[in-house]
């Protein structure tokens, strides 16, 4: 009887940890769609301000980010919930969207920078955006780390694939603030126009990754 006893106490500690841990990953998806969602508010809005299309860049691809997170946190929340076929259903039409979206942005961000660099239209250099892509660079590397930390302990793949997404983000916002911070200290008004072709790459790599492995949060 005492060992049955002590079989449930242990099934009921690593049901309790396993519990906290998806409650866990649920917070870090919820803050990860936050985030993305003010970002991207704060990047387009302060791109058309100063003219830069990579700040603009950096913000759309933030709004298609928090769609996958948002589909993460689907999956989190409802999984087992739901038939396996139903939320294989939806969640296929999650990827066909949020892929193509991938490539309807990246060709706006890829168009308006070629005509910036054509025209030699100069944003103005804006010091907000370096606060946004310092912000993000800051912030983005921990979160990583906690997602992958956390998807080890749960064997959650999705959350370990997403981390290196978020990882993805960090170089974005390490190519935008190269970017905003040489056009704001020096001048150089093609680097922003530049450094949004580098954002335009990782765009259509996501998009096509997310269509070719047809799944979510590919790197």
């Amino acid at each position: 009887m005492d060992s049955c006893s002590n079989n449930n106490d242990d099934c009921c500690d690593t049901s309790n940890s396993k519990a906290k841990l998806t409650k866990r990953a649920l917070l870090l998806e919820y803050f990860t769609v936050s985030y993305n969602i003010l970002e991207c508010i704060l990047s387009i809005f302060f791109g058309f301000l100063s003219g830069s299309i990579a700040l603009i860049g950096f913000g759309l691809d933030s709004a298609v980010e928090s769609i996958s997170g948002g589909v993460l946190i689907w999956r989190l929340k409802y999984h087992g919930k739901v038939s396996a076929k139903e939320e294989e259903r939806i969640e296929k039409k999650a990827i066909t969207f949020v892929g193509y979206s991938f490539f309807v942005l990246g060709a706006y961000v890829f168009y308006e920078s070629v005509n910036k660099l054509y025209h030699a239209e100069v944003a103005e250099p804006t010091i907000f955006g370096i606060i946004i892509a310092a912000t993000s660079l800051i912030i983005m590397p921990i979160l990583a780390y906690m997602k992958h930390s956390t998807g080890k302990k749960l064997e959650l793949r999705s959350l370990i694939a997403d981390s290196r997404q978020t990882i993805i983000c960090s170089l974005l916002s390490l190519a935008l603030l190269i970017g905003l911070g040489l056009n704001y200290k020096f001048g150089l008004w093609w680097a922003d126009p530049v450094t949004a072709l580098v954002i335009v790459g990782f765009i259509f790599k996501e998009g096509f990754l997310t269509l070719k492995e047809g799944k979510l949060c590919t790197c």
